[in-house]
């Protein structure tokens, strides 16, 4: 054997034993899932409601608050004002684009929208599946068909998200506790931004610029 393999084989082995030499010895025992799961607000709660809005809006969003589902096309309608053009996944209640004079591009209808097709949509309207009152959260599911795919939310400058308040909760595992884990899922909090070396924010890099909730009851 050549010397070369010979080093070859000793640095193998070396790296054999201390692999086994960190392995666990014993099997690991069960994780204990004993931290809080439910904060100081009841789902759906004013007070709930009240931390989310403070939430939401400390990321530079804009929350719009509504008394009931009647009152969506109205916000609405004033959130997309400057937009030409608006995208929709196929299951989103109609009802929420009356009065707006939007033209309304639905993905999946006839086929799904290419990021470069949605890069010429001014703004996207969907649903949510549940919001996070404490960090000021909400999660898409894209299974759910009022809230499509997640480049659906992620390619336009834009975003408008109607939240029920029967689905905000207190703290993430709340909200967890709700979702399948199976689906794809998109956690926003805020409008999409980062930081350069010099710690300016910059929006809009990798998602919309703009991200407007309209909360409903």
């Amino acid at each position: 054997m050549s010397a070369g393999g010979g080093a070859r084989e000793e640095v193998l082995a070396r790296l054999r034993a201390g692999r086994d030499a960190g392995a666990p010895r014993v099997a690991p025992g069960p994780v204990p899932r004993d931290y809080a799961r439910r904060g100081e607000h009841e789902p759906g709660s004013a007070g709930a409601l009240a931390l989310l809005v403070e939430r939401v809006e400390d990321y530079r969003a804009t929350v719009t608050r509504v008394a009931g589902e009647g009152d969506v096309a109205g916000a609405v309608a004033r959130l997309l004002v400057h937009a030409a053009s608006v995208a929709v996944p196929p299951g989103l209640d109609r009802a929420w684009l009356e009065g707006t004079s939007a033209a309304v591009v639905v993905d999946g209808e006839p086929q799904a929208l290419t990021a470069a097709a949605l890069d010429h949509v001014d703004a996207v309207l969907t649903g949510a599946a549940v919001a996070v009152a404490e960090t000021g959260t909400f999660v898409l599911d894209a299974a759910a068909p009022d809230q499509g795919r997640r480049m659906l939310t992620l390619v336009p400058d834009h975003h408008v998200c109607v939240i029920r308040a029967r689905d905000v909760v207190g703290t993430v595992p709340e909200a967890l506790a709700r979702l399948d884990p199976a689906h794809p899922l998109t956690f926003v909090s805020g409008p999409s931004a980062t930081s350069d070396i010099e710690l300016d924010r910059v929006e809009g890099v990798h998602g919309p610029r703009r991200l407007d909730v309209v909360l409903v009851g």
